[in-house]
């Protein structure tokens, strides 16, 4: 999944890392932390931390590679590289990358 804090801006810093769901589906569980839906009620974002109540965008990879609304840095975690590169991206020969700059979905 791609994973952008949104903090007090539209851009934050992004990642793209293996989630897992709430037996629910309710929440969302990444790196150590709990997610649960803005349910329409973001701005630009869609999911905050339950702990600390910070916003983030929480979506599925595009094949693109265009994730992010605006510009900003990606970076890839280790355990996911392989995957992402090979079946979302289709590019297989980029698995040694692990960030990259999406120029974003509203970039010119």
């Amino acid at each position: 999944m791609y994973i952008e804090y949104k903090g007090d801006g539209i851009v934050g810093p992004a990642k793209i890392g293996r989630v897992t769901y709430s037996k629910t589906g309710s929440s969302i569980h990444y790196g150590g932390r709990t997610f649960e839906t803005l349910r329409g009620y973001g701005f630009k974002a869609n999911f905050f931390d339950v702990e600390t109540r910070e916003h983030y965008w929480i979506s599925g990879c595009k094949k693109d590679g265009r994730d992010a609304l605006y510009s900003t840095r990606v970076e890839i975690d280790d355990d996911v590289r392989a995957e992402y590169w090979t079946t979302i991206r289709n590019q297989p020969e980029s698995q040694g990358i692990s960030s990259f700059h999406c120029p974003g979905k509203y970039s010119n």
